[in-house]
């Protein structure tokens, strides 16, 4: 059987997958897993709920909170909010344990249930393995004022905003024109506040959610209306979000895509200059660029590699000290104000590095130049059995050999969807496309289901 929960959390599409029975199950399960393992303060913990715009958080949203109370688990609920926001939260209000209600940017069919520990961390594997066994389980109920109470504070997100805003010190972004595509998603208020408040000229795009046109046809998985908007406009860059807000990719002033890998080397090479970089060093996964750590290295900064997914970035980052990490997809973590992807907090220290160097994001970018890379997503097939083959290996280890060291092949099964991912970097982009082809019809010959 397949493990519920995945990269980021238990997602599926909603009222399907991913029922309102389920949510309920599944946050009991959590209340009792970490009350166990002794992550409340005391008896009566507090969890902080919150979601993105999507219909279906509003029956998930009342599903979670319903379980968490009847747990013995006080709720504040706090609406909509961006999951960076969550986790902020969850610090600052000293709760114990909070949840987010998103799929992030996927389409809005799908929803997803994701937990924070203590001090705003995901939790680690092997909690989330142990609520997922204890699911369904026979419980002693809480009973009378015993049972969790529930309140609303959908103004604690200003503190989030206040946050945000002062990570950068005194307003500095006066001068820039930045369009904010906020995907229909839980940052359409956020976002534009908090680049309001630094003085930038702000350009919404897509900043009106009404449950149904989250992620559709905008936001960092579909930048045609950012580049357009931010070309019509003159603006200086673009940013884009994503559903709930926790990663961000950037279009500079002639339309060109500034993507996570980008991004992280021009914060990298800015928090180095700062002697902010701890140990020199960035953390990133093994689908980052062979271009980024090839930039890295020139510029005297050291890579750590993880496992695709936030967390297991912010896993090493917090094993080391390490003060920046992220992903290709633009989830970048600046540990000295988050512990998790923060898409706006992430524009708003984008667009600083360019007020304080006095250059385009173009030029900030070119620091790095980016190898060809092909992606394709094989669907069908026994994901589970794609590090194990030994045909699909094979194949693997000659596309290796053929490349040497002006390329590389990476084959992964995906955490969050039932496809198998086949990536190749080439000199060239024919070569890549070749061998991905190549590799892909091995995968599909092998592993179709």
């Amino acid at each position: 059987m397949a493990r519920l929960f995945g990269t980021d959390g238990v997602r599926g599409v909603a009222n399907v997958e991913l029922t309102a029975e389920l949510a309920l199950d599944l946050s009991v399960a959590a209340a009792h897993i970490l009350g166990e393992a002794g992550a409340f303060r005391d008896s009566r913990p507090l969890a902080l709920v919150g979601r993105d715009p999507r219909a279906s958080g509003e029956f998930l949203e009342a599903a979670v909170i319903a379980g968490l109370a009847s747990a013995g688990i006080d709720v504040v609920r706090l609406g909509v909010v961006p999951t960076p926001a969550v986790a902020y939260l969850v610090n600052d209000m000293d709760a114990d344990l909070g949840v987010m209600i998103s799929a992030s940017h996927n389409p809005m069919p799908d929803n997803g249930i994701k937990f924070f520990s203590r001090g705003g961390v995901k939790l680690d594997d092997f909690l989330e393995d142990a609520i997922e066994k204890r699911m369904g389980e026979h419980w002693e109920r809480p009973t009378g004022a015993a049972v969790g109470r529930i309140h609303n504070d959908l103004g604690a997100i200003e503190g989030y905003v206040a946050h945000l805003v002062n990570s950068l010190g005194a307003p500095s972004l006066y001068g820039l024109k930045v369009v904010i595509d906020c995907a229909n998603g839980a940052a359409h208020r956020t976002a534009l506040e908090a680049f309001a408040a630094q003085g930038a000229h702000i350009i919404p795009l897509h900043a009106e959610p009404d449950g149904l046109n989250i992620n559709d046809n905008c936001g960092s998985t579909h930048i045609g209306d950012l580049r357009e908007r931010v070309l019509a406009e003159g603006a200086d860059l673009g940013i884009a979000l994503d559903g709930d807000a926790d990663r961000c990719l950037a279009i500079d002033h002639e339309g060109n895509l500034v993507d996570g890998d980008r991004i992280l080397a021009i914060l990298a090479i800015a928090m180095m200059e700062e002697h902010r970089l701890h140990s020199d060093t960035v953390v990133v996964t093994v689908m980052s660029n062979l271009g980024f750590i090839n930039a890295m290295r020139e510029h005297g900064i050291k890579v750590d590699q993880t496992k695709v997914g936030d967390r297991y970035v912010l896993e090493s980052m917090n094993a080391n000290g390490f003060a920046l990490g992220g992903e290709q997809s633009g989830h970048v973590i600046i540990s000295e104000f988050a512990n998790t992807g923060d898409g706006t907090l992430t524009g708003l220290h984008l667009a600083s590095r360019m007020k304080a160097t006095g250059k385009t994001l173009k030029e900030l970018g070119s620091v790095m130049t980016e190898l060809p890379q092909v992606v394709i997503n094989v669907r069908g097939v026994d994901k589970l059995r794609a590090g194990i083959d030994t045909g699909v290996q094979a194949e693997v280890s000659a596309a290796a050999r053929e490349l040497g060291d002006t390329g590389r092949v990476l084959l992964r099964p995906s955490g969050t969807e039932p496809v198998v991912r086949v990536m190749c970097e080439a000199p060239t982009i024919e070569q890549a496309q070749e061998i991905a082809d190549r590799l892909a019809a091995k995968v599909k010959e092998r592993l179709t289901l």
